[in-house]
């Protein structure tokens, strides 16, 4: 059993994470923005002894601190807190540099003092503007431009991370996150793609497609499954894409919830190509099947229903 730190324990994939690192036997402790349940009080002593969770900002040196030494010492941390998004980036870019940017490197110094294995959750769309089927190895071989901060952020990220494991001999792991979705995710404008348009369509609507565009949508528990095995099989200085099989273009996608919840398709509004946004997202997942059991047993239109039937019932619709 392993005593693990996840940051951003309350988020979409955090929170999946967390359960499934207990359910394997792990002692877990979340970390996020908000006051929660199982919440450690620093000032206020209390009684408790068997905390959980507590309120921290990553971006704050002396929040993320006080974790270690009140709550570490930790063989893991799950580095999933950051500010998320394309468009999130350019509406909020003061946040997701100070998250992104400011928060991986407090969570950096401290893994160098002290030297917990790190498992840092990196973007697909670090992968910029390449064209071609997108394999860890891409931005050793060529010349690649990311094409917005939140993508920008994120590589910055990877290259702190490359920087430590030279200098300080950090041990991290980095994984690169392909259009994850699935039950648990509530909207709001900067979500998924898959998230939004659910909501759209149960809420009647409307919504933007940009034709031409193609993704790897990678069901919400496959995923946390497999990042929940890196602990089992971790191998310092390894970069891992998490991505689906089922490559298929956005217009795809829109047709199922479409088909599935009935919705008026006057609502969908088709656009050419989206600005300074990845087209095409198809992955090499080979490595994660083959170092950490990565593995779909969710087909995107199942994906999807189980999706809608979720938000039916959180929305009571």
């Amino acid at each position: 059993m392993a005593k693990i730190l996840v940051t951003g324990s309350k988020g979409v994939i955090g929170s999946c994470l967390v359960k499934m690192l207990r359910d394997k036997g792990h002692s877990v402790f979340g970390i996020d923005l908000e006051h929660g349940f199982g919440e450690i009080g620093f000032e206020h002593e209390m009684t408790k002894t068997d905390f959980t969770y507590a309120r921290c900002d990553v971006s704050e040196f002396r929040q993320l601190e006080r974790i270690f030494e009140k709550a570490g010492p930790f063989d893991f941390v799950y580095h999933t807190a950051a500010e998320f998004g394309r468009w999130n980036g350019e509406d909020y870019y003061e946040q997701v540099w100070k998250s992104n940017a400011i928060g991986t490197k407090n969570v950096i110094r401290l893994q160098e003092r002290y030297r917990f294995k790190l498992i840092h959750f990196s973007s697909s769309e670090v992968y910029g503007d390449y064209e071609d089927v997108m394999s860890e190895d891409v931005m050793d071989r060529v010349e690649v431009k990311q094409m917005n901060d939140y993508a920008m952020s994120k590589w910055v990220n990877e290259m702190q991370i490359r920087n430590s494991i030279i200098q300080h001999e950090t041990e991290s792991v980095i994984v690169r996150m392909f259009n994850t979705y699935g039950p648990g995710e509530w909207y709001h404008p900067y979500r998924s793609v898959n998230a939004k348009f659910c909501y759209h369509a149960l809420h009647n609507l409307p919504v933007t497609v940009y034709k031409g565009h193609y993704r790897t949508s990678t069901y919400l528990e496959d995923t946390c499954r497999t990042l929940s095995n890196i602990v089992d099989n971790f191998q310092s200085g390894r970069v891992y894409n998490i991505g689906g099989l089922e490559y298929h273009d956005i217009e795809k996608l829109v047709n199922i919830i479409w088909d599935y919840t009935g919705a008026d398709k006057s609502l969908i509004n088709y656009k050419d190509t989206e600005i300074l946004t990845t087209k095409s997202k198809k992955v090499d997942i080979s490595k994660a099947i083959k170092d950490l059991g990565h593995k779909l047993t969710v087909s995107l239109e199942d994906g999807v229903k189980r999706t809608i039937d979720w938000m039916k019932d959180y929305y009571g619709i």
